[in-house]
C-alpha cells in the first residue's frame, strides 16, 4: 500500500485517537514524524513520545494529554501544506494560528520548528500544520 501523505496520516491518526480517548497512538516512524512529535511534546499538546523499534522502519508512540475532565487538550489539528499544493511563506508573513493560542508546524532551511521559533529565528519556509 504506497501512502502519498504521511504527515498528514500521521495527524489523522492523532486526531482520531484523540476524539476517541485513546491513550496512546503508534505512528509508522520517520525523522520528520519524530520531529513533529517532539513538537507537540515541548508545545504541551501531548504527554510523552517514545521510539519503539522493529524489523523495519520502527514507530513513533504518541501518549494523548487531556485535562481533568477528560476533554481532549489536542482541540484541533490541520494539514496545511500538502503534496499537491505546497504553502511556502517569508519570514515577513509566517502565520499566527488563533492569535497566538495555537501553532503552526514549520519546515525551515533549519530545521522543523514552531511559528513562535520562525520569528525569533527570522526564517520562512513551508507551513506544515497547525494545531490548537
Amino acid at each position: 500500500m504506497s501512502m502519498t501523505d504521511p504527515i498528514a496520516d500521521m495527524l489523522t491518526r492523532i486526531r482520531n485517537a484523540s476524539a476517541a480517548r485513546h491513550e496512546y497512538v503508534d505512528v509508522p516512524g520517520s525523522k520528520v514524524k519524530w520531529a513533529i512529535a517532539n513538537i507537540l511534546k515541548d508545545e504541551g499538546f501531548v504527554r510523552e513520545i517514545s521510539w519503539l523499534a522493529d524489523e523495519k522502519q520502527g514507530f513513533v508512540r504518541v501518549y494523548l494529554k487531556y485535562t481533568r475532565e477528560k476533554t481532549q487538550v489536542i482541540t484541533g489539528i490541520r494539514r496545511i501544506s500538502k503534496p499537491g499544493l505546497r504553502i511556502y511563506v517569508g519570514k515577513e508573513d509566517v502565520p499566527k494560528v488563533l492569535g497566538g493560542l495555537g501553532v503552526a508546524i514549520m519546515s525551515t532551511s533549519q530545521g522543523l520548528m514552531t511559528d513562535r521559533q520562525a520569528r525569533e529565528h527570522a526564517v520562512g519556509g513551508e507551513v506544515l500544520a497547525y494545531i490548537w
